[in-house]
């Protein structure tokens, strides 16, 4: 019975690894220059550099913000205005033809708080093909879901190969390498010491890989229960023409979450929000908090508050990973030891391969016969 077990356990291991090697390859070499997406862009100089200002110089209304993203785009609206937390002079701007247009011609732009000048396009550079490789391998939402599928046959093959660990190797010393065996079997034992090693690391990355793939279903279930809820009173009516001050916006919402400090505003129409409603997204200033927001939901032609609530469980748990997936939350320290274990996956992904490879080689190669076993099986005809 635990032979029979075995057997459909290594068949399981065998083909979801096959299924999903190439793909996650594709992932692993992809996402191993995105660990360090923030220093390569400073290196490349693709990354926004505080304009030259006055000493003693004050922040620009986010009115005059809005202005200066469509000066140079005439007939776009406002989708977005972002703060990162780390940048505080900077303010991010997401404009495009329409609130429905086509995302991939969304104009994202950095502007100086304090002057309103552009300080670099954001979303550009080679980090932004590598993202899109490994996000979606430029397919759209098709693909994200795809190498969402991919990751989770990807963890069923990390769980098959810890199921197969023990039977496999209980006769031998952890971490022994057969180094006097053969090429096949020297990789076999390097494989499996560098799956252990990696085990838990890649299930954390598989989940939150995972989890950021489907991430507008989980959305989409939260703009058509809260949002709809929110928003019911307004049904039928078009979309605000003539929106309210978004300073008033930001203020009012401010007011209402005492002791955050906004993460993006979502203007009405966009996905993070209803027709009628801007969004203000605000957090916390903790390294957790900081990556949760909350949301707050304003009438968008007086900047009066509608709502504020707490995200689903299962959206904070996107926002959290996402960061996690990339090692963002340690520093330097925890980037580089993202770099090694995705490098030892990479390592594992091969030799997995390699070994498929060399078993059906060995299996098709057809048994030597003796001299001696010839003539004995010629006596037993």
């Amino acid at each position: 019975m635990q032979a029979r077990t075995a057997r459909i356990w290594s068949v399981i291991h065998t083909w979801t690894s096959l299924i999903s090697t190439v793909f996650l390859l594709l992932l692993c070499l992809t996402g191993l220059p995105l660990i360090f997406h923030h220093e390569i862009d400073d290196a490349l100089g693709y990354s926004p550099q505080a304009d030259v200002r006055p000493a003693g110089a004050a922040k620009l209304s986010l009115d005059e913000i809005s202005r200066a993203a469509l000066a140079d785009h005439p007939g776009n609206v406002m989708l977005y205005m972002g703060w990162d937390k780390d940048e505080p002079w900077m303010v991010s701007t997401f404009t495009n033809k329409t609130v429905t247009s086509d995302p991939q011609t969304t104009v994202v732009k950095a502007l100086d708080a304090y002057t309103a000048k552009p300080v670099g396009l954001l979303g550009t550079g080679p980090m932004l093909v590598m993202l899109r490789l490994h996000t979606d391998m430029y397919l759209g939402l098709p693909g994200k879901w795809f190498m969402g599928l991919m990751g989770f046959v990807f963890m069923i093959a990390i769980v098959s190969g810890v199921v197969l660990y023990w039977p496999f190797t209980r006769r031998l010393d952890f971490a022994a390498i057969r180094r006097k065996k053969s090429r096949r079997v020297w990789w076999l034992d390097w494989h499996n010491l560098l799956g252990v090693v990696t085990v838990v690391w890649a299930l954390v990355v598989g989940g939150t890989g995972v989890l950021n793939a489907y991430a507008e279903l989980l959305l989409g279930v939260w703009q058509r229960n809260e949002l709809t809820a929110i928003a019911a009173p307004y049904a039928g009516q078009p979309t605000p023409t003539t929106l309210a001050s978004l300073d008033t916006v930001l203020g009012n919402a401010m007011k209402a979450t005492p002791g955050m400090e906004p993460a993006f505003i979502a203007f009405p129409g966009t996905p993070f929000t209803s027709t009628h409603h801007f969004a203000v997204f605000l957090r916390g200033d903790t390294p957790l908090t900081s990556r949760l927001v909350k949301p707050v939901l304003l009438d968008g032609e007086t900047g009066a508050v509608s709502s504020t609530s707490d995200l689903p469980v299962c959206l904070k748990a996107v926002l959290v990973s996402q960061p996690l997936h990339f090692g963002d939350y340690g520093g330097m320290p925890l980037k580089i030891i993202w770099a090694l274990l995705t490098v030892f996956t990479i390592i594992v992904l091969g030799s997995g391969l390699y070994l498929y490879i060399a078993r059906r080689r060995k299996q098709r190669r057809p048994a030597r016969v003796t001299p001696d076993a010839a003539g004995i099986a010629q006596v037993s005809r």
